[in-house]
């Protein structure tokens, strides 16, 4: 139940993609919202892309207005040009050369764009009581964001990258309505990039435990009863899948036992040693996912760009052991006041962290005790519903 009687209006969700097809670990947190706030009372529309795809940014889903349970869903048109143009910019970007702002508007301009949606926003800004963008980085946040910045509620999703750190976006961060933190390092970065924010808060992101998984029929479905680690989210080198094939290789040239077990989208390019060791389930249901989570011996998260990292929460309400690098401040602080997993800095480390999981999995288990208390007193969906609700509920209160 709702710790404020919510206030009669419409809100309006913008993420660059929607669907129940569709991997990003903010797009899960925004659909979440969004069927959280219509159930509490609120209108709720979604304004999104049809894109399914963030690499290409093809129009996958049908144009125009659809309903999604309690949530109207808008799509537009993505348009997509002047590839080349982005890919001459984006090195220096990268290297964090003084890039002029100039080239920082072409950058942001040359690939995705959606017209038909930033007009939309512009004609009917008036119509909501608040404007939700997330992630920060895409075209549909930075140019929606700043149509209305008094409406708008900005999720950035922060990482400690090159990008977050360009002048174009401190226009959409400082004047907007308000900033919800997924952690308090997201904030602490935030502050440090942009400086302080009148109306901020840190909510977190609510996970919900899952029904009991079907870890028997999972691994009847897998065809082995051998230990392994799981991966689930994008496969592709910025997300740190490669340190995981990097170490299972090593380990299993160790005569480490154990397999590698993986899910999500992209394409899973491991050496031909560890091919009979690694079982890629491609893109799943939340069931199957559920009970890999379950099943495995460890879940390993190698990403340093996370705001929140999902996958590390339902892990542990999976009572799984987490294996995380420590360059992502958010999932090391997890880690840390959880008390439910392993650090490692380099790829020697992870191998390391994997030989433990294999010859000790008891030890491994009762490491990771802790983990669902941690989650379920911090994360509990209802409870960052509240926290979401109240603060936009108070920032966008008539004066």
């Amino acid at each position: 139940m709702s710790a404020i009687e919510p206030s009669k209006g419409t809100i309006a969700f913008v993420p660059p993609r929607y669907g129940p097809d569709v991997v990003g670990g903010a797009e899960a947190v925004v659909a979440e919202l969004a069927h959280g706030f219509a159930e509490r009372g609120w209108q709720v529309e979604v304004l999104t892309t049809r894109a399914r795809d963030h690499f290409t940014w093809d129009n996958h889903y049908p144009a125009g207005v659809e309903q999604d349970g309690q949530v109207l869903v808008r799509r537009f048109s993505t348009v997509v040009s002047h590839r080349e143009e982005r890919d001459r910019i984006a090195p220096g970007i990268i290297r964090g050369d003084d890039v002029p702002i100039e080239k920082q508007q072409q950058w942001m301009n040359a690939g995705l764009r959606v017209p038909e949606l930033w007009h939309f926003v512009l004609q009917h800004s008036a119509n909501y009581r608040a404007i939700v963008v997330a992630p920060y980085l895409f075209w549909t946040s930075f140019a929606v964001g700043q149509i209305d910045p008094q409406r708008t509620i900005v999720m950035p999703c922060l990482h400690d990258e090159p990008e977050a750190h360009l002048p174009i976006f401190k226009p959409l961060i400082n004047d907007a309505r308000g900033l919800l933190f997924l952690s308090d390092p997201e904030r602490d970065l935030a502050q440090k990039i942009f400086g302080p924010h009148p109306r901020s808060e840190v909510v977190g992101a609510g996970v919900e435990a899952p029904d009991a998984p079907d870890v028997e029929a999972f691994r009847k479905m897998i065809g082995f009863d051998t230990p392994f680690v799981f991966y689930a989210g994008r496969r592709e080198y910025g997300k740190g899948f490669t340190d995981i094939v990097r170490a299972m290789t090593i380990a299993v040239e160790q005569g480490v036992d154990l397999r590698l077990v993986t899910s999500g989208v992209g394409e899973v390019i491991v050496p031909d040693s560890i091919k009979d060791r690694v079982v890629d389930l491609g893109f799943v249901s939340t069931d199957v996912r559920d009970a890999a989570m379950a099943a495995a011996s460890a879940y390993v998260q190698p990403s340093k760009l996370e705001s929140f990292s999902r996958t590390v929460m339902e892990a542990w309400l999976a009572g799984t052991l987490v294996i995380a690098n420590r360059g992502s401040e958010v999932v090391a602080w997890h880690v840390e006041r959880s008390k439910a997993g392993l650090l490692y800095d380099e790829v020697a480390e992870l191998v390391e962290a994997l030989r433990f999981v294999a010859d000790e999995p008891q030890l491994a288990a009762e490491l990771a005790a802790p983990g669902a208390r941690y989650v379920q007193e911090n994360y509990d969906a209802d409870t960052v519903l509240n926290r979401v609700e109240s603060r936009i509920d108070e920032w966008t209160r008539s004066e």
